[in-house]
């Protein structure tokens, strides 16, 4: 597949993380859904302070350009699931259960710094081999993995006549623990099996991205289980 195609975005995961950004083990620490519009990932970037050598005459003698430092990516989810679990995970904020202990709402609190998730998104790829008869699998996706967020809050809210969406916002980290992650997403033989990421997540990275040819997870409106080993 030398020139894969991005076509529209497909599922969306949440993993819960804890304060080194390492990935929560448990029942009750993911979420996976379809209901969204964009997640747009903008880059955060400082310029760099440029160098300039003026003689007294007025002439440059010498210009060194200024490198620009890199601080990750600033996250803007849009969606339409009102999902109390989805909303805990991303913002740290409590969840309010009903009678019988299902979640039915949630509070808007404070900002909470010290919680972190991570996001995993597929799209769709278009490709005419990606369906070929030695390929394996059902289809291709590129896969984005940001391994560290935080500063998770909820945007602006206008409830009217017209279809509601809510904002999600937050910013990247690098470092953190997610190293091959707690899931299977890419294939790790010519057979096509799933296992977890053959190469760790880099200490100094914000964001990785890869065809996969593991299909992604069914979207479940309830918390799902998050499952680690110690190699992970």
């Amino acid at each position: 597949m030398p020139c894969p195609l991005i076509a529209n975005a497909d599922v969306i995961r949440v993993t819960r993380l804890d304060g080194c950004g390492r990935p929560v083990c448990g029942e009750d620490n993911g979420f996976t859904f379809d209901c969204f519009a964009t997640l747009a990932m903008n880059a955060n970037v400082e310029e760099g302070q440029d160098v300039t050598y003026t003689a007294a005459n007025g002439r440059q003698c010498g210009f060194k350009r200024g490198c620009p430092t890199f601080n990750g990516y600033d996250l803007e989810l849009n969606f339409f699931t009102v999902s109390p679990e989805f909303i805990e995970i991303t913002t740290g904020n409590p969840v309010m259960y009903g009678f019988d202990g299902t979640p039915i709402g949630y509070d808007d609190c404070s900002i909470q710094c010290n919680s972190g998730f991570a996001i995993e998104l597929w799209a769709e790829v278009l490709g005419e081999d990606v369906c070929d008869a030695d390929a394996s699998g059902d289809g291709a996706w590129i896969y984005f993995l940001l391994p560290w967020v935080t500063n998770g809050q909820l945007g602006d809210l206008e409830v009217g006549s017209e279809a509601v969406s809510l904002v999600l916002n937050g910013a990247t980290r690098a470092g953190g623990g997610w190293g091959s992650g707690p899931y299977d997403v890419m294939p790790v033989d010519a057979a096509g099996t799933p296992g977890p990421m053959l190469t760790p997540v880099g200490k100094n990275c914000h964001r990785r991205t890869f065809v996969t040819t593991v299909a992604p997870p069914e979207p479940v409106c309830a918390y799902t289980p998050v499952l680690c080993d110690s190699s992970s």
